[in-house]
Parts: structure tokens; sequence; C-alpha cells
């Protein structure tokens, strides 16, 4: 009796203890997930499933990489997911496992200018606008600003044609409230100054734009946004060489190199492109040059050194306000912007890596007009100017530079979630020379900015929360403290034809530093104050994004919110003599709506349309007896609607873009004491068209043609836009 009691009992041992709950065993995977071209996915959402149950959840690193333990007790799968791209299951396998997820018909992008580190923007609250080497390319390698025209939330000011002066507003902030940086180093100009009129997209890699204040990351100049522009790398060892070649209307000609590659552990790309053209105006030929370089070796299977060096050379004739009279002959305007800089990258262990930059670099331009034209009086329409103008001679040279060096560490911490803790430091020595040589009189000025800050990132399946605190230690202001927080959340997954719901919220503090002229300037006329306060704003947003039809489609809708404070101006202190200074004076408040609507049907369309609803006021004004500037006026240059379409349509080898801009009408001046004075700008739309054709894997013709149905308008008033122009090409790649 006891045998046959024991032998049964130890026969069904086995089975009792797989089946039951202690029986479960702990496993350890590894692996690597990717898209189909073989780039890493970070931060996508790694789970283990036991038959078909969720028992353990990771997020991959930013090389792709993951590493998660489970307890399992029958079937076992992984799965891998992200936001734009097909989720890919695996058996579980001890050997390292590979997961490579399909592109949805309209995929997400890795973003590293909002957090600071490669992030889905599926996982982000920041509102994220990239145009990546696809974009570029089709587009056939417009001037940045120009690309930045079609994306929500942002107004592009240019002072005629090409190479004239260039302004970017967003979300209702001030020219020069948007951080512009370069792989990481910053360009603007000390005080936030940027012009984009000769910034050329040639040898960019991709370009991203986050809007909101975010300068708990970035410090100084980052009020209403910032935006980064990465550097063309090689792909891959194979040298690969490409060459463009089109000209057309107003004696436009474009010309660009490219070569790229590797050997072992070193990689190269170097690009040089030229632009001219007469801009159909007098005195406004416009000549340009981009040399652009990177190269990277690695010094140890974790650890690299990276160069990059870019630099513009721009030249343009400056006729003035023409709309209202006779040309400038002989002003002209030349700039010459460089930047260096070196990067070293290591990843000290699977949880903590870091890095150094140090870089330099340079803006030095002229603005000459040394030849008294004839004067006239200003004419538009039915409006004539009170009094006749006469010219007025000028020689002035800028010459800024800034010493940048930043130290990042990011540190990995699992637990209850993945913790990505980030700390930075960054330095700017600002030094420059203004010059007047009419005057015969030399500024010199130099200031050093110093800059910590702390992010924790806190991720769980459907939860990403981000809470950052930067200390600004200035030296023209002092000391300061700007802090953000955002959270998006993933309220509905993915589930058949309605999609994954995003919702999301951020606030952020912004700050800028005063100029050097508003710090420094000797100038009766405006006078430099060094006790001048930053300026600053208050940045919110809420919003909502959701996927539909098999992710064919989607909607986002942003509502924002910004206020401006300290924002600095001149106050006349003495009428004899005359003189006047800079003073934090200004407040003003701007508030909107941002919707983009992105279409993939099928396979060969795909349309994006953009709407911004804008309502700006100014609260407290900067030049209260200007009605233009006055108190409740709607901020300059700033519409009230704006909006934006494209549509790609790619049959086999040939492909056409179609690119729509409206923008609505906004207050504006005519600066030239016209009586009756104009004060605002009539709403324009134009339609832009792009095609090339794919003859061999070598050789592709391009065409576009530019405002085509020749719409006559005038960002800002005075300065007529280029009518209707067309170009052809060729591209050559191999």
């Amino acid at each position: 009796m006891r045998t046959h009691f024991v032998r049964p009992a130890f026969l069904l041992f086995p089975l009792l203890t797989f089946a039951s709950p202690a029986s479960a065993a702990q496993i350890a995977l590894t692996g690597v997930v990717a898209d189909a071209s073989g780039q890493p996915l970070p931060r996508a959402v790694v789970s283990v499933k036991s038959d078909d149950r969720v028992v353990a959840t990771t997020f991959a690193d930013e090389r792709g990489a993951f590493r998660v333990h489970g307890e399992v007790s029958g079937k076992c799968s992984v799965e891998a997911a992200l936001t734009g791209f097909k989720a890919m299951s695996a058996a579980c396998s001890t050997d390292p496992i590979r997961l490579t997820l399909a592109v949805a018909p309209i995929q997400e992008s890795i973003v590293v200018t909002a957090t600071r580190g490669e992030t889905p923007s599926g996982q982000l609250a920041s509102s994220v606008t990239v145009f990546d080497r696809q974009d570029l390319e089709r587009r056939q390698s417009p001037p940045v600003a120009d690309l930045l025209r079609t994306a929500v939330g942002t107004t592009v000011v240019r002072n005629g044609g090409y190479g004239n002066v260039t302004s970017l507003f967003v979300r209702g902030g001030e020219s020069n409230y948007t951080k512009v940086l370069l792989d990481g180093i910053p360009l603007n100009e000390p005080g936030g100054t940027f012009n984009f009129g000769n910034v050329t997209s040639e040898h960019l890699e991709r370009v991203e734009l986050v809007r909101g204040a975010q300068s708990a990351l970035f410090g100084s100049d980052a009020m209403a946004g910032v935006l980064q522009m990465f550097t063309q790398r090689a792909q891959g060892n194979d040298t690969r060489v490409a060459m463009t070649a089109e000209g057309g209307s107003f004696d436009t000609g474009r010309g660009s190199i490219s070569v790229a590659g590797g050997a072992g552990k070193f990689d190269y790309s170097v690009g040089a492109a030229k632009i001219v053209t007469d801009n159909d105006a007098p005195n406004n030929e416009y000549d340009n040059t981009t040399l652009s370089a990177t190269a990277g070796v690695q010094l140890a299977p974790a650890a690299t050194l990276r160069f990059v060096a870019r630099t513009e050379f721009g030249d343009v004739g400056v006729p003035g306000a023409i709309a209202y009279g006779r040309p400038d002959l002989d002003a002209f305007f030349d700039r010459n912007d460089g930047v260096v800089g070196a990067t070293f990258s290591q990843e000290i262990n699977g949880a903590l890596r870091h890095r150094a930059t140090y870089a330099f670099s340079r803006t030095d331009y002229d603005s000459t007009n040394l030849v008294e034209d004839p004067p006239f009086t200003p004419q538009f329409g039915n409006s004539v100017g009170a009094f006749e103008f006469s010219d007025f001679l000028y020689d002035l040279n800028t010459d800024e530079r800034r010493h940048h060096a930043a130290y990042q560490a990011d540190w990995r911490v699992g637990g209850k979630g993945t913790h990505l803790i980030t700390a930075a430091f960054d330095w700017d020595g600002e030094r420059a020379t203004l010059t007047n040589r009419l005057a015969e009189s030399e500024v010199k000025a130099s200031r050093d900015n110093f800059g910590v800050t702390l992010q924790h990132q806190a991720l769980w399946d459907r939860t990403f929360l981000t809470l950052g605190l930067r200390l600004e230690h200035n030296d023209s202001f002092g000391g300061a403290a700007v802090p953000r927080l955002s959270l998006a959340y993933i309220l509905r997954q993915a589930n058949g034809g309605f999609g994954q719901t995003k919702v999301k919220t951020a606030y952020g503090a912004g700050i800028k530093e005063p100029t050097i002229a508003q710090s420094f300037s000797p100038s009766p006329f405006s006078l430099g104050n060094p006790d001048l306060e930053p300026e600053r704003s208050r940045s919110f947003e809420t919003g909502v994004e959701q996927r539909l039809a098999g992710d064919r489609v989607k909607v986002e809708l942003t509502y924002f919110y910004n206020r401006f404070r300290n924002i600095i101006s001149t106050r006349t202190i003495s009428f004899t003599p005359f003189t006047a200074q800079y003073f934090n004076i200004g407040l003003t408040r701007a508030q909107g709506t941002e919707l983009t609507f992105v279409a993939a049907p099928a396979p060969s369309i795909h349309a994006t349309v953009g709407y911004t609803f804008l309502s700006s006021e100014i609260l407290e004004s900067t030049a209260p007896t200007n009605p233009v500037f006055a108190e409740g006026q709607w901020l300059f240059r700033r519409p009230r609607h704006s909006g934006f379409a494209e549509i790609v349509w790619t049959w086999r080898d040939l492909t056409i873009d179609g690119i729509g801009t409206f923008v609505g009408r906004r207050v504006d001046s005519d600066f030239s004491s016209l009586v009756p004075a104009i004060t605002s700008n009539d709403g324009y739309a134009r339609w832009d068209l792009r095609g090339s054709y794919r003859i061999t894997p070598v050789f592709s013709i391009l065409g576009s043609i530019d405002n085509l149905t020749d719409t006559e308008y005038m960002e800002p008033l005075g300065f007529h836009a280029l009518g209707r122009a067309a170009r052809a090409g060729v591209r050559v790649t191999f």
C-alpha cells in the first residue's frame, strides 16, 4: 500500500510543480529593437508575456537594447511596441532577440531637443515638428525659414527676396525668443537675436522645432521655443557622393555636393553648396556659400569623439522698402557665420552615460550705405508721405563670438517604471565688438553665463512624466531659476480603426538675457542699461492626439497660453539733449490653438494640414503713443489666423509635392509717415510645387515652381515678395 501511494505521488510531483504558482521560472531576456533600416528605436516598450499575460515591462535604451527579467509559468513571448510602428513579438529565447518594427502609415520621429536625449515623439507632452532627410530632399533643400512655414504655431517674415533679414515668431513670441542650435551648439547672437536670412538646409539630416518655453533645459533665449538643426552623417562605410545643380527665374542658380563614408572606426561627411539670385529687384543680388563637415571616431567600444563645423557666407544688396519709392542702389549687408565643435561621448555602463562638448561660434556682419541717393517722397496707393525722405548713411560692423562648453550625464534607473535622470552644466562666454565706422566709435562687451539643469523623466507603460529645473547665472542680470514639467498619458491604446489616444499637458518658464546693445550701447538715442532684468515668459499647453483608421490618420489639437513680461524697449529720459535708454517696460499675452491633420490614405499619398489661431494682446505697451503698439492691440506682425497644407503624391519613380501657405491679416506699419497711415497688412495665400523623377538609381531630374499663382503680397509692409519663379535641375547620387 505504501509503495503504491508513493510512486503515483512521485510521478505527479513534477506536473504539480509546473502548474502551480510556486513553479514559475525566472527568466532574463536581452535583445535589440530596430526599424526596417536597422536604426535603433530608443524607448520602445518591451513586454514579456506568459500565456498572453504581461509579467514584465521595460524600455529599450538609446541604442535600442533591452534587458528584462520576468517570472513565467507557461508559453512565453516578448513584444516591442512604439507609437508610429507596428508591434512585433517573438518567442522567448536565451539568445539575444532582435525585434524589427515595421513603420506604420503615419510614423513618429525620434526627437532629441525636447529632453536633451533621444525620445519618441509619441511619449512627449511637448509640441514638436520634425523635418527629416526625406522632407529636405523632397523639398529640394529650401532655406530653413521656408521649411518652418509648414509648422503650426509659427510665423516667418522675410524682407523681400532670399537673403534679406528673415525673422521667426513662435506662438506669439518676439523674433528673438527662439533658441537656435546646431548639433547642440547655440547659434543665437547674445540676447537671442537670430537672422534666418542665409541659413540653408544644405547638408542637414533633420530639423526639430519644439514649441513652448524650454529655458529649463537650454537657459537664456528659449522663451517661446527651440529650433535645432542636425548635420548630415554618413550612413555606413561605403563612400556616397551626391550632387545637385539647378537654375531658373531671376537668374537663380544653385549647386551642391556632398561626400560621406567611413573606414573601420572612422566616419565622415562633408558638403558644400552655393546659391545666387538677383531677387527680381534692383540692388538685391544674393550670393550665399555653405560649407559643412562632420567626422567621428570610435575611441573605444563605448566611447566616441565627434567633430562638427559649418560656415555660411552671405552677401545681399539692400534696396529698402521699394514699394514706397526708389531703391537704395548701393546699400548692402555682408554676413559670415561659422561654428566648430567637438563632443566626447561615453557609455560608462548600461545605466550611465555622459558627454562633454566644447564649441566656438562667430557671427560677423557689415551693414553699409556710403553713397547718398536722391531724396524722395514715399507713396503707396492713396497714401502719401508727409515730407520728403533723405538717404541715411551708415557703416556698421558687428563681431560677436561665443565660447560654449557643456557637460551632461544621463543615469537610467529601474524599479517601478523606468527613470531617466539628466544633469547638465552649460557655460557660454559671450564676446562682442560693435563698430560704427562713420562715428569712429567702438564698443567692446564681454559676459559669462552659467547654467545647471536637473531633469527627471519617469516612464511607465502609458504615463510619461518629466520634471525639470535650471539654475541660471548671467553676468547681466544675476541669478534665476526656471522650471518645467510635462505629462503625457496614453488614454487609449491602439485597437482597430479607432487608434491610440494621447492627452498631454505642460508648463514651463522662459528667460532671456538683454542683447549686447541693450546692456552696453553708448548711443544717446538708445543708451544701454546695465541694470536690466531678464525678459521672462510663462508657457502652458494642453492637448490631445488621436490616431484613426489603422494609423492612416492622425489629428492633434493643442491649446497654448503664453505671457511675456519685462519686455525691453527704449524710453525717452531727456529732450534737451535728447536721450533714450533701454528699460523693462512691456507685457504681452498670446494664446490660441494649433490643429494638425495628417493622412496617408494610400501608400502613394501623404497629406498634412495645419491651422493656428492666435489671440494676442499688448497689455503694457513699449510705445503707448504709437497706434501700432498701443495697449489692446494685436502683437506686431503676428496674424490671428494662419495655416498650411502639403500633399505628396508618389507614383513609381515620380514624386510631386504641393505646398500651400495661408497667412491672415496682421498688425504692421509702413514706418514711412504715410498719410493716411497703413497700420495693417492684408492676408495672402500661395502655392509652391516641387517635383522629381528618378530616371536611374543614380540620376534624377528636378523641377520647382514657387508662388504658382503669382500672388502679389508683402510679408512686412514695403517689401514685395517674389512673384512666380520656376527652376529645373538634376541630382546625381552614387
